[in-house]
């Protein structure tokens, strides 16, 4: 059997369940913050406030390359009292032929803290170790952006 491997990433937030899960679901809040730092993005159609498809190109600042993702919504669970919310979606890099990579899966969850919401970022089915940490780089700057738009 292969070895796959993953990613998480938790971060707490003095903002509210309903601004946090607005933030990582809402078209118009997601471009806000989504890719890391230093890229643009160029083209983008991510509404992880529901199921579907989604796919997202980033340009390089400096370097101008494209990079592009996709994947599916697979799963939208909206906190609900003191229920957590979770959004799942599959996720898959391009090559430069535009062929589908290695597809492995995200989960967003949402939930309330004693000082505002907490957010947990996890990356599984990774390929390999170089995927996991290329994407924890990837994650961890991304997760900067929203950082600074949660204040």
């Amino acid at each position: 059997m292969k070895d796959l491997h993953e990613a998480e990433f938790v971060r707490d937030y003095n903002v509210s369940v309903a601004r946090l899960w607005a933030a990582v679901t809402e078209p118009s809040e997601i471009v806000q913050w989504f890719g890391p730092e230093g890229v643009e993005l160029k083209e983008c159609v991510m509404d992880f406030s529901q199921l579907g498809a989604w796919t997202c190109t980033m340009r390089g600042l400096e370097s101008g390359q494209l990079f592009k993702v996709s994947g599916v919504v697979t799963s939208v669970n909206p906190p609900a009292k003191a229920s957590p919310g979770s959004v799942g979606f599959t996720w898959a890099w391009h090559d430069h032929d535009d062929k589908r990579g290695v597809e492995s899966h995200v989960t967003f969850t949402v939930s309330e803290t004693a000082s505002g919401a907490r957010l947990v970022l996890h990356h599984r089915n990774l390929p390999d170790l170089e995927a996991a940490q290329s994407h924890s780089r990837g994650w961890l700057s991304t997760l900067n952006k929203i950082d600074k738009l949660l204040g």
